[in-house]
């Protein structure tokens, strides 16, 4: 059976609320009762037959056939099934996932995995900044699952994490792992400044030294443990990395220590 296919007729003119394009909420319905649910988010709200040519019957496995950076809420509240994006999507792609895949080819904006609980992301370009993060009020940021941005993440990277995992692979902006709760946040390449800012526990995993750290992390020496070739096997066996992270004893702080101090950030050495 084929894919349930959301092909994009015109550049939306606004943006687009696509939380309601998810397999539990179409699952059961007509290709006229889906044309006429509501996406739009102005005045005049746009149905889904104004911006999509709605075609295949397969509701567990969705595909949004086009690229807006107007596309918000893609995949939120998602419970399992799949939704693959063919180009970039706007803010807040996956937000309160509790199951199931996204996989964006393109681009996001901020606030990807924002509140996530389970399942999985991927994003294969880049994406904006509070990856992860939590809204404005919001007490906790992603309380699970896992996390994947293939290019460069902005600032505030996992903003508040309290569980699961954030692979970023070509850089991120300044104050990853801001305020995190627990969690493991992954990055190779450049990071900037200020990494684990206010942590509490958690652990930053770095393929190089971070440059620009708080002066209240500790400097712990060598890590001589199994955990980090263990966690590069899972990161290789995931397909998430293709070469090992961490190597053989690599290089830690502890901190932050203007808080509680039983944050980790570790390190390759020798880069």
């Amino acid at each position: 059976m084929k894919a349930l296919t959301f092909s994009l007729l015109a550049d939306p003119e606004a943006r687009l609320d696509l939380s309601v394009l998810t397999p539990v909420s179409l699952t059961g319905l007509t290709a006229l009762e889906i044309a006429k649910l509501r996406v739009g988010t102005g005045r005049d709200p746009a149905l889904v037959g104004d911006v999509f040519k709605v075609t295949g019957k397969d509701a567990n496995n969705l595909v949004l056939d086009g690229s807006s950076s107007r596309f918000d809420k893609v995949g939120s509240g998602l419970t399992g099934g799949s939704i693959r994006v063919t180009g970039n999507v706007g803010s807040q792609a996956g937000r309160k996932m509790s199951g199931g895949s996204l996989l964006v080819e393109g681009n996001a904006g901020d606030h990807a995995g924002s509140g996530m609980a389970g399942g999985r992301i991927e994003i294969q370009g880049n994406c904006g900044d509070n990856l992860g993060g939590p809204l404005a009020g919001e007490v906790t940021g992603m309380e699970g699952g896992v996390l994947i941005v293939r290019g460069r993440a902005g600032h505030y990277a996992g903003d508040r994490l309290r569980r699961g995992m954030i692979a970023i692979l070509k850089g991120c902006g300044d104050h990853a792992g801001y305020r995190m709760i627990a969690g493991t946040i992954v990055v190779t390449g450049r990071v900037g400044a200020m990494p684990g800012y206010l942590m509490k526990r958690g652990s930053l995993l770095f393929d190089r030294r971070p440059e620009q750290l708080s002066p209240t992390f500790v400097a712990c020496g060598e890590s001589d443990i199994a955990f980090s070739s263990l966690f590069d096997q899972f990161l290789i066996s995931e397909k998430i990395l293709d070469k090992p992270l961490l190597g053989q004893k690599p290089g830690k702080y502890g901190g932050d220590n203007a808080v509680s101090g039983k944050g980790e950030i570790l390190f390759r050495r020798g880069r």
